[in-house]
């Protein structure tokens, strides 16, 4: 009889935020809110390098010192990504994975961000804030595309392990984490309403 054995997965880890510690979600959407008001930097570099709504990436490296909102949030998000690299069978040699970086996305109708990845990072991830009803789901993509010059379409309803992408609709106060160099995207905000998010890398080291 044939074996049939899946190689190399690629994770997924999603859960509530709140599961390893309680964060006020209206308090976190009113945070994000007010920063990216008042972070003229960061909507003048969004501006410039035309990237639709706000992102303080480019800006802010403090919010966990600006609002205590996010400093929770970091020793939430702390146990979360802990949960992972245990789970991923990380030897860390008593080095735990740190903070990188920590930036606000506001998506407006319309909005995307287009495929990347995260090479300077270890475990990448994001926390829903706002999702309004319609918006665009978290896009993945298969890490072994580059190499599937001859390969056929896979069929229509295919098992979801065997897909080239796929999609993720979080809800909000979700949690979601993959290791950096997993290419994803965000699709186009198709609701009139803004998709909030913020995301952050984790370093080892």
């Amino acid at each position: 009889m044939a074996d049939l054995r899946n190689l190399f997965v690629t994770p997924l880890y999603r859960a509530p935020l709140s599961e390893q510690g309680p964060i006020d979600p209206r308090e976190l959407e009113a945070s994000c809110i007010s920063i990216a008001e008042d972070d003229e930097a960061g909507q003048e570099w969004c501006e410039a390098n035309g990237y639709p709504g706000y992102t303080s990436y480019a800006s802010l490296t403090d919010l966990q010192w600006r609002f205590p909102i996010f400093e929770e949030l970091v020793r939430v998000l702390d146990k979360h990504v802990a949960a992972f690299a245990e789970a991923l069978g990380f030897d860390l040699e008593e080095k735990p994975l740190r903070l990188e970086d920590i930036w606000i996305n506001i998506l407006p109708e319309g909005g995307t961000h287009g495929s990347h990845i995260h090479p300077h990072s270890v475990i990448s991830g994001t926390t829903y804030v706002a999702m309004p009803e319609g918006t665009s789901a978290l896009k993945l993509e298969d890490p072994r595309l580059p190499m599937m010059m001859a390969a056929p379409a896979r069929r229509k309803g295919v098992a979801e392990e065997l897909r080239q992408f796929v999609y993720v609709a979080p809800d909000v106060g979700d949690v979601m984490l993959w290791e950096s160099w997993l290419r994803h995207e965000v699709p186009m905000n198709m609701a009139e309403e803004e998709r909030i998010s913020v995301s952050f890398n984790y370093a080892w080291g």
